[in-house]
């Protein structure tokens, strides 16, 4: 699937006369923010979710439901990770699904309950997200083809920048000795990131659909950070970092701090776009996995 030709139904409240750009619902914050690069002021872009939300169990209320009910497309990213948007698609009554993550090949979950799955976070690594403006072109374009040259040349906009901050993530994380590059988050989301960037990863959960803090969980992870001396551990914004604080504790580890994954942070936040929650998260890793080692336990 990739797109729809049939025009944005006039909300209720437009002059009438007046023209209406099609409206493109995306699944959350960071498909909205990928989104509007590409589309420009030719589409409305809008997000289901709100900044904060947690994406992998999100339960639609029925504005919600009712808000896609003027929608022409619905964006998601796939690979398992929202369920719940077919929904939105049934209410919509008219709208076809855009799947960013189609065609490309999917990092799969290692271990735990998630064991051989994909990892559905592909957006985190910059090359593949490139992947995902190409889809967001390719919808685009069949929705509005008269828009199609501006939607080309946005994305092609927009894969610079794109691969400009590959660049930069790449310079950054290059500074993080060899001995402690072990990146320890609470959700198992920086599988992309950690594959391009020569990064080991270890993590509380697979997902966040799967948040129980099992005692086989935790000490299993502390033993790690403990075995491998991590000097900072992380959590994500959208779960407790409850038991990632408890993992510091047990380790000497310090928490390094707050990413941001599967939302972008409010405007006035340290996340307000994709490119901005990339350089966040990558200057707290550089930061936190700097420092000097954790205390080696007691034999």
């Amino acid at each position: 699937m990739v797109g729809c030709s049939t025009p944005a139904p006039r909300s209720p409240t437009a002059e009438p006369g007046a023209a209406q750009k099609p409206v493109v619902l995306a699944t959350f914050t960071v498909l909205a923010d990928m989104a509007r690069q590409v589309a420009g002021d030719r589409l409305e872009v809008r997000s289901i979710t709100k900044p904060g939300a947690e994406i992998h169990g999100y339960e639609p209320t029925p504005s919600d439901l009712e808000a896609a009910q003027g929608a022409n497309l619905i964006v998601e990213n796939g690979l398992g990770l929202e369920r719940w948007a077919a929904r939105f698609v049934a209410a919509s009554g008219q709208a076809t699904t855009l799947t960013l993550s189609q065609g490309l090949e999917p990092l799969l979950i290692e271990g735990d309950v998630y064991a051989g799955k994909p990892n559905p976070h592909a957006w985190m690594s910059p090359k593949r997200a490139e992947h995902y403006v190409d889809r967001l072109v390719e919808g685009f374009s069949q929705l509005d083809p008269a828009g199609a040259p501006g939607f080309r040349d946005r994305g092609l906009a927009y894969k610079q920048k794109l691969r400009a901050l590959d660049a930069e993530l790449r310079s950054a994380l290059a500074g993080v000795p060899p001995s402690q590059r072990l990146l320890v988050t609470c959700e198992g989301a920086f599988s992309y990131l950690a594959r391009d960037y020569g990064l080991d990863e270890a993590y509380l959960w697979p997902v966040n659909a799967e948040t129980q803090v099992t005692p086989r969980r935790l000490v299993r992870l502390i033993n790690t950070v403990k075995q491998r001396q991590v000097p900072a551990v992380f959590c994500e914004s959208t779960v407790s970092a409850e038991a990632q604080r408890e993992v510091a504790r047990a380790t000497g580890a310090q928490f390094g701090g707050t990413f941001y994954v599967d939302s972008l942070s409010g405007s006035g936040g340290p996340a307000p776009s994709l490119l901005a929650l990339q350089r966040h998260n990558v200057n707290l890793i550089v930061q936190g996995l700097s420092r000097p080692p954790a205390a080696r336990p007691a034999p």
